[in-house]
């Protein structure tokens, strides 16, 4: 019996897969999938939309710029360690909004096989995007952070966008951020006023204290263990010497990306916002899943932190909220108890394969595992 004989309904599905990280941007991630089902859909009549997402992450630029159109812009900027790198940021086609990756500039996959460290490490680089941007006409900057190799707070951004760091004799403080617990004034730019910035963001901590950055993300960094408490007592420091420090502090997000969100508020007076929300919002997303028969998502790891703001978790929630069904493909589940959030999910990995085989594999496993799901989910219904 033909599951796709002429009685059927046709369907209409959406795939807002996130990347596959180190495998798959997500566009190619929705890319496998649907060919995986166009494999198992041999009526042409069935309709796939593919709508890549990210959550504020890396991506975030790629996913925009495809969905609204614009260019790519290159300029020459500072690595996290100071060294000359060339990095670029989307000007979508309104010719207004910037998109810019803090990963781009200030990314700790920069560094390579150099060892990070983070007394040195800056986010200066991602400054300079945003100065760049700002030359180029931007009116309004998404900066999406995350992935970082700073713990910085914000200090090398905003000294690239013409902040001055003052000792107490009024003397500038060159070696941000090392000398940040020498900072007793900050002086503003001869240009103050920044255009809009929102900032994207998949984490809620704080700047400080047990679920701040530098205790739950220093280590990742090269923080060792001895010198967390003097990590913390920087940027503990930064507060006090920042106007509205103490409530930019305890605002969720201002953690991120080495409290690079605790700088955007203070020195852009930036909007921290939860980056799958801006993005679904950009991308029309919720209209998309009501018009969906099928949502299908997916990411290379699910795990318990899916739950806390990542963009699969967005699109299911969404889909949820319109009685859609799903599914969601990734590289590896952490525990199947995911299920009752996520409803049904499919592991693609090739569990006698090693993890580098795994991934350098993962266009074909995602293409099969996806016809495969949709060849039983046809049988189901025949």
């Amino acid at each position: 019996m033909d599951p796709e004989g002429e009685g059927n309904p046709v369907m209409k599905i959406l795939v807002a897969s996130d990347k596959f990280k180190g495998s798959l941007t997500a566009v190619e991630a929705c890319a496998a999938i649907s060919e995986g089902l166009r494999e198992a859909l041999t009526d042409p009549r069935h309709e796939i939309r593919c709508v890549p997402i990210a959550d504020g992450g890396d991506g975030i630029a790629e996913i925009l710029l495809t969905a609204t159109g614009g260019r790519w812009i290159e300029t020459e900027v500072r690595d996290p360690l100071g060294a000359p790198l060339g990095a670029g940021y989307a000007l979508l086609a309104n010719g207004k909004t910037a998109v810019i990756e803090m990963a781009k500039a200030s990314g700790i996959v920069l560094l390579g096989k150099r060892e990070n460290d983070p007394f040195r490490a800056s986010t200066y680089g991602t400054g300079q995007l945003i100065r760049h941007a700002i030359a180029a006409g931007a009116s309004e900057i998404i900066l999406g952070i995350g992935g970082s190799a700073t713990n910085d707070g914000g200090t090398g951004l905003a000294e690239a966008l013409g902040y001055r760091f003052e000792d107490a004799h009024g003397a500038p403080i060159e070696n941000l951020p090392a000398g940040i617990e020498l900072v007793a004034r900050i002086a503003p730019p001869d240009k103050t006023t920044f255009p809009r910035v929102i900032v994207a963001c998949d984490v809620t901590n704080p700047l400080l204290g047990p679920d701040g950055c530098t205790r739950v993300y220093g280590p990742q960094k090269g923080i060792s263990p001895e010198d967390l408490s003097i990590h913390e007592e920087r940027l503990a420091h930064l507060v006090e010497v920042t106007e509205k420090g103490r409530a930019a502090a305890n605002r969720p997000g201002a953690g991120a990306a080495g409290g690079l969100g605790f700088g955007a508020l203070v020195f852009l007076g930036a909007e921290l916002v939860r980056g799958f929300d801006l993005v679904a919002e950009r991308l029309g997303l919720a209209s998309a899943v009501a018009e969906a028969d099928l949502v299908i998502t997916g990411e290379g790891c699910l795990d318990a932190q899916s739950l806390e703001g990542k963009g699969p978790h967005g699109v299911i929630r969404l889909a949820g909220a319109h009685g859609k069904a799903t599914v969601a493909f990734c590289g590896r589940l952490g525990d199947r108890s995911l299920e009752e959030e996520f409803g049904p999910i499919v592991e693609i990995r090739h569990p006698g394969k090693s993890l580098e085989e795994n991934m350098a594999r993962a266009s074909e496993l995602l293409r099969k595992a996806a016809s495969r799901f949709m060849h039983g989910r046809l049988a189901a219904e025949a």
